[in-house]
């Protein structure tokens, strides 16, 4: 049996500062991946200093508005996935599940958006063993993990004739609209939240607004596969990803 959460598919972004951010950062990797023309061992610049140099902030704005940059793991995996080709010739993402945020990414390491994601309930980097030939209602709160690793997503079709982007299949672990029927969970709040510390609702799938999803998701990953890397919160990042070097 595979499942994912998909009831009614309804979304917004969390914050005007969201879309702030989004519109800032929409060159911090496109810089670090111009900065070394085909070499994939040439030094990267940092992100975050890309991202710092690139985003000029208003003085006048209110502080809420002002974008956030990237935390270091993020920084870290982007830098090397860009500078190794770990991805291929494949679009990425990277999920930290300690900020509760998706960053996606083209083939050749360009910036394409960030969003604010919902992620498993509980803390852990591992998926328990058979969970994914489970109904829902026998999944024990212990066990709603987002499983942290490299994933090789595609597009396909999940119960209730829905299309959802398999992150893995085997664990019944997939990227999808937020979820809204159950309103007590007040999924939408908690992605509208300015802080991430709310951003624990699911079974493990990776909850992100609907308009993210047909707007960048959708279009990137839609005749190609992808590769996922989602960072741990349990264990050093050399342990989630073994080929890292960092």
């Amino acid at each position: 049996m595979f499942q994912v959460e998909v009831v009614d598919l309804v979304i917004t972004f969390r914050s005007a500062a969201s879309k702030a951010a989004v519109a800032a950062l929409f060159s911090f990797a496109s810089v670090a991946a111009a900065a070394q023309p085909g070499d994939p061992l040439a030094p990267l610049d940092s992100l975050t200093e890309a991202h710092a140099a690139s985003s000029k902030p208003d003085p006048l704005a209110p502080l809420a508005e002002a974008p956030e940059a990237p935390s270091a793991d993020v920084t870290r995996i982007t830098n090397w996935v860009i500078s190794s080709h770990d991805n291929g010739d494949l679009p990425f993402m990277v999920i930290d599940k300690v900020g509760a945020e998706v960053f996606l990414f083209d083939a050749d390491g360009r910036f394409v958006g960030k969003t604010p994601a919902l992620l498993g309930s509980t803390a852990g980097d591992e998926s328990s063993p058979g969970v994914g030939d489970r109904e829902l209602s026998e999944i024990s709160p212990e066990e709603r993990t987002t499983p942290a690793g490299r994933f090789v997503a595609k597009f396909g079709w999940a119960r209730g004739r829905e299309r959802v982007l398999w992150v893995d299949y085997h664990t019944s672990i997939s990227l999808h609209p937020v979820v809204t029927g159950n309103r007590k969970e007040q999924r939408l709040k908690r992605l509208k939240s300015p802080t991430p510390e709310d951003n624990r609702i699911t079974y493990g799938c990776i909850n992100v607004p609907r308009n993210f999803y047909a707007n960048v998701v959708r279009p990137l990953f839609k005749d190609t596969a992808g590769v996922v890397y989602i960072l741990p919160e349990t264990k050093p990042l050399n342990q989630a990803f073994l080929a890292f070097v960092g």
